[in-house]
């Protein structure tokens, strides 16, 4: 098999809205497995109430292991209350990684926070939490 074709380890930060919880995840997405992951933020977050620095957990520090498919998912908090905070509503995570022949891979990814305030839903839940 061509090497260029082999597949390879894809690791991804990502940060999902549902029903007004705020989540973030990271995920090997490739076909293969990927070592010594290490993920940087270019800002900190904290998420519980502010009580606790997400980015700075374990699980973004370093992961020796990550196969295809896992993933790490930790909740943040509600939407709403973690931009009531000030909170950065835009944050880049840089992800660097090897594969088993130790080839360096580094990814880099923009979110944009903001884009689920539009949607809605995140003022939906505020309007009900104060009732």
């Amino acid at each position: 098999m061509n090497p260029s074709l082999a597949p390879r380890p894809e690791v991804v930060v990502d940060f999902a809205v549902e029903d007004g919880l705020l989540n973030v995840s990271l995920k090997n997405i490739g076909g293969s497995s990927a070592y010594r992951v290490r993920t940087s933020f270019d800002k900190p977050f904290h998420g519980l109430g502010g009580e606790k620095c997400i980015s700075t957990m374990r699980c973004f520090r370093e992961v020796s292991f990550m196969p295809p498919g896992k993933e790490f998912c930790q909740y943040v908090d509600l939407l709403v209350n973690y931009a009531r905070r000030k909170e950065p509503l835009r944050i880049k995570a840089t992800v660097r990684y090897l594969d088993r022949d130790s080839n360096r891979y580094l990814e880099t990814m923009a979110h944009d926070l903001r884009i689920y305030l539009e949607l809605g839903r995140a003022r939906i839940l505020q309007l009900t939490e104060g009732e």
